[in-house]
């Protein structure tokens, strides 16, 4: 049974798009619920429809069926510009490809969605993050000048200097070496902890998912299994 004081919930959401040869079922009445400060995996096949449902989840796209109620609001009562509003300052998303400004330093990115928000002192919020990612050495640096493990750790703290309450993260190591990618999975799962944000985690690494309080596994659109 759903709380209202979760952030988020799908109830009986289904995705259908179109293709060529027709259209293709990729979520088929899911059932999800993540509360307060939570850490889900969400794991199976590629294909599986997991990242999919974070773009639903997010209200990115729109279900064709069912209802995805984010910090209590139906998703399907607000516009595009009223699901940016409710987004704001409360979700981040984290992703595989870091989507960092070219043009921005790696302080610069970090302060950006705080200046946006009017946060004060944002070019200091964002110093202060970077120190607590390792990164206190590369304020201004530009992306292309730091390695893909840096570039990770810059998207990770521009995610976390808002507090949001929610993280969407789609396979946020799957860019990485191992070693990287664990020093990437650690900072994640200790600074959602320090927080209280929760977080909703694409991963293809069992062993990141045995890292989350649950694991949610797909399988052709469908959730198989939770534990």
């Amino acid at each position: 049974m759903s709380n209202p004081a979760d952030p988020l919930v799908l109830e009986d959401v289904s995705l259908t798009l179109p293709s060529a040869a027709g259209p293709v079922e990729i979520l088929r009445g899911l059932d999800v619920r993540v509360a307060a400060g939570e850490r889900v995996a969400l794991v199976g096949p590629s294909g599986s429809g997991k990242s999919s449902l974070i773009s639903v989840a997010a209200g990115l796209e729109q279900p064709s069926s069912g209802r995805v109620r984010l910090f209590g609001q139906d998703l399907a009562q607000l516009d595009e510009d009223g699901r940016a509003r409710l987004r704001r300052g409360r979700v981040s998303l984290v992703f595989q490809a870091f989507h960092l400004l070219p043009s921005m330093t790696a302080e610069e990115n970090v302060a950006a969605p705080l200046e946006i928000a009017r946060t004060p002192n944002a070019m200091a919020a964002a110093r202060a993050w970077l120190d607590r990612v390792g990164l206190s050495s590369r304020l201004r640096h530009y992306p292309h000048q730091l390695s893909g493990g840096e570039q990770q750790r810059v998207a990770l703290a521009r995610a976390l200097a808002p507090a949001p309450q929610l993280i969407f993260a789609d396979e946020p190591t799957g860019n990485l070496d191992a070693a990287n990618a664990r020093r990437v999975a650690s900072m994640l799962f200790d600074l959602t902890a320090q927080t209280g944000a929760a977080l909703v985690l694409v991963t293809h690494d069992e062993g990141l998912a045995e890292r989350a309080d649950r694991a949610v596994r797909l399988s052709d659109g469908r959730v198989a299994a939770a534990a």
